[in-house]
């Protein structure tokens, strides 16, 4: 069987934690997509560890942790973040990586960060881990697959060409050094050494675990929000966040996608630049800040301070559809308990008219936010471990919330830690 974990929203939801628990009873967990840009926290009984790359189910030895083919792989920051679990007492993790996976180049970084500073302003909040400059080049068809790196011919002729691509623009466009192809070479033969041990045909593997009834889970990063075709282009990333690119990303049919999990937030934040209707301001958002996530809401990669809103249900609505969920996971509801009353954003007024559905990016930027305020339980609630025993107004706020999706809400997580969990019956 294969289950998508994947966010509703602008990232940031909780899913590391969701596949990090379904990873218990799973065989196989996938990163289908995006590179080392995001971070997924996960706490367990090892500790507390921000993932970027490896999929969040390297902390148990049952599991083969695969990177897919639509991931963009930064070979270094891979190894570096095997190396850094194991030092702190996880047992080494069974990673395998796509032959088909493109290999992110310490140029994709320097690219992005010339090209942010030289929009200044203008910027589109980009985390400069070479995201953007990466997927051009790959579908420019001018990128490095990982199986090009065992075969020293095609490498030569292609670090050339493209070394004379890219120093045209360095030398124009940004004044910035030269790409020199001999240190361009060296890097991809240390690059080779360094993957070769985990390189295998992914997409066969997948198959076969099919064939044999295994459990896969599909680990998306970043959420609806951020999809280059569906979210608040232009301010998005460069790989589709969606369930349904999961099966090109892993290299798997569609059709063995059976359950859609969909992580939405009990509140919203987001990192980066971006319309952002339900946002909040001040002190109600530095609250919010300091007391949601695990530690606060800082970004797991970046460190920047996340902005904060209230639950934004026609957003959240849309990024379910889009994900096609069948189940919704809503996290750090614990995090709200010590409010009074809780604002929900359950329209767009947009030219004076009022619409629930989410808009294109344009008609977004003029979006006034319609709230529906409901009392809060001012109660701490981890440690419930069952629905019922959830107070009374608690279990309101839930409910409104899955009637505003359209889908059940099937987990509540109320804590950060692996099994601070509550299951409720489809």
């Amino acid at each position: 069987m294969v289950r998508a974990i994947v966010g509703a929203n602008w990232g940031d939801e909780g899913k590391g934690k969701i596949v990090d628990m379904l990873g218990e009873k799973s065989d196989y967990i996938v990163r289908f997509q995006g590179g080392s840009n995001a971070g997924h926290t996960i706490v367990n009984d090892y500790g507390k560890f921000a993932l970027h790359i490896l999929p969040s189910g390297a902390f148990y030895q049952h599991t083969t942790c695969v990177i897919g083919n639509g991931v963009a792989l930064n070979i270094p920051d891979l190894i570096k973040e095997i190396d850094g679990i194991v030092g702190k007492g996880v047992p080494k993790p069974n990673v395998v990586v796509s032959d088909r996976a493109q290999v992110m180049m310490p140029y994709h970084i320097d690219f992005d960060t010339y090209e942010e500073a030289r929009l200044a302003g203008k910027s589109f909040g980009s985390t400069k881990s070479g995201i953007a400059p990466f997927y051009s080049d790959k579908y420019s068809k001018i990128g490095f697959q990982v199986s090009e790196l065992f075969d020293d011919e095609i490498l030569e002729e292609k670090v050339e060409r493209i070394a004379g691509i890219k120093n045209v623009t360095l030398e124009n466009l940004y004044n910035a050094p030269k790409i020199d192809p001999k240190e361009l070479l060296n890097t991809l033969h240390e690059y080779r050494d360094m993957i070769a041990p985990y390189v295998c045909d992914t997409s066969k593997l997948l198959h076969d675990a099919i064939k044999e009834g295994k459990t896969i889970l599909l680990e998306g990063q970043l959420g609806t929000l951020k999809d280059p075709d569906f979210g608040i282009y232009p301010m998005v990333t460069s790989s589709s966040t969606l369930a349904a690119y999961g099966a090109i990303g892993a290299g798997i049919p569609p059709y063995e996608i059976k359950d859609i999990i969909t992580v939405v937030k009990a509140y919203s934040s987001a990192v980066g630049a971006g319309e952002f209707v339900s946002e909040i301001f001040g002190e109600e958002a530095d609250e919010l800040r300091r007391r949601g996530g695990d530690g606060g809401e800082y970004g797991a990669t970046t460190g920047r301070p996340r902005r904060m809103g209230w639950f934004d249900a026609v957003a959240s609505r849309y990024g379910v559809r889009m994900q096609g969920a069948t189940e919704v996971a809503l996290t750090v509801l614990d995090v709200l308990g010590y409010l009074d009353e809780l604002p929900v954003c359950v329209g767009y007024e947009i030219d004076g008219v009022v619409t629930k559905d989410f808009p294109v990016t344009a008609k977004l930027k003029k979006a006034k936010p319609v709230y529906e305020v409901l009392p809060g339980w001012k109660e701490d609630i981890r440690g419930i471990t069952e629905y019922d025993k959830l107070p009374e107004n608690c279990r309101k706020y839930i409910e409104f919330i899955e009637k505003e999706l359209e889908v059940p809400v099937t987990m509540v997580s109320n804590g950060p830690g692996r099994h601070e969990i509550i299951y409720r019956n489809k």
